[in-house]
């Protein structure tokens, strides 16, 4: 399927696309059903799908993609390194109703990168160049994207990463402005994010360090994107995708109040917690996953994370979040101290 230069295929106007980063054990079936509930994105990553030879389509993701709530389009996302098998997987995904197959380029975590997979790629640009052929070559019925970071240790590699890039039709670019080993706490980059828009011959989506409208609207003047990818902004604020179109359309954004952050939080629980019985304590674990993110946005002085870290069941779980969450005050959700991603596979 031929590169057109637009994201028409998305059936976007021309307002700035606003993509789910895919986020792994976050961006399921769960997640996206909450995020429609505040607008949330024009499209949905899914989490990524690990691609080795004996690798299937996992049954989390397939349900994400048969269920998909939205009412907005799809991609699934791999990661992996041999072509054969890369090429494999895609075959049985363009089965699937989704919009496209993106491969991952970036993934920061050391038992990913160390595989020579996602980030541990940008390594080896030969290697690279042979899996985009050959995934090119063979994604005939949906689109192919790409999601990649500028380099492993550096971005010294960059230019020639654009080549490849552009060298294969590929239908989207989502840059990360980091380096892999830069992992969440280096400065983003929007320079080189705006050379890839001027070099790759098609749409570039820029990512890293949204996370409010006003940012937003500062990111894509300065990288000229087409639009922009969210992760850990939208775990904090899954208010933040209308909140970008209002700005974009020169309104107000609209901050919600503290009880509604605490009905999302409810939200959450519910919506994430096992079917059936479950251990009350495992479903607070994995909630203090999130609040990580949300966190860092209701108070300076970091007490709600400090508290929520300490709970072990959801009666205290649920007394903290009150103390903090049950008042009418705005909430910008903006971070009061810029933290690393307390999950290494996210955003």
């Amino acid at each position: 399927m031929p590169n057109e230069g637009s994201l028409k295929w998305l059936g976007m106007g021309a307002t700035p696309v606003l993509a789910l980063a895919p986020m792994q054990a976050v961006t399921d079936l769960p997640f996206w059903r909450i995020l429609s509930r505040y607008g949330g994105p024009d499209v949905y990553w899914t989490e990524y799908l690990r691609v080795h030879s004996t690798s299937i389509v996992d049954r989390n993701i397939r349900q994400a993609i048969l269920e998909n709530p939205t009412g907005r389009p799809a991609v699934v996302q791999l990661i992996g390194n041999d072509p054969f098998h890369l090429v494999r997987i895609a075959r049985e995904l363009e089965q699937l109703p989704v919009v496209a197959i993106d491969l991952n380029l970036g993934c920061p975590a050391p038992v990913v990168y160390r595989k020579c997979a996602g980030g541990g790629l940008l390594r080896e640009p030969a290697r690279i160049d042979c899996i985009l052929g050959a995934m090119r070559d063979a994604i005939t019925r949906v689109r192919f994207t790409v999601k990649t970071r500028l380099g492993f240790a550096d971005a010294s590699g960059w230019d020639e990463l654009l080549g490849i890039f552009a060298r294969h039709p590929i239908d989207l670019l989502t840059v990360h402005g980091r380096t892999v080993a830069g992992m969440y706490r280096t400065e983003v980059d929007y320079g080189l994010i705006a050379r890839a828009v001027t070099t790759v011959g098609c749409p570039v989506l820029a990512n890293g360090n949204v996370w409010s409208a006003e940012r937003a609207r500062e990111i894509l003047r300065l990288t000229g994107a087409q639009g922009l990818m969210i992760g850990r902004g939208c775990i904090r604020n899954p208010w933040l995708f209308d909140q970008i179109r209002a700005v974009q359309a020169g309104r107000e954004p609209r901050w919600p109040k503290g009880r509604e952050v605490l009905e999302y939080v409810e939200a959450l629980y519910v919506e994430t917690a096992p079917p059936g019985d479950f251990v009350e304590r495992l479903q607070v674990e994995k909630m203090k996953k999130y609040l990580n993110f949300l966190g860092e946005g209701v108070d300076p002085e970091g007490q709600f994370l400090h508290r929520i870290r300490r709970v072990s069941n959801r009666a205290e779980f649920e007394v903290v979040c009150q103390d903090f969450l049950d008042h009418d005050h705005p909430m910008p959700l903006e971070p009061f101290v810029r933290m690393e991603a307390a999950n290494p596979g996210v955003d």
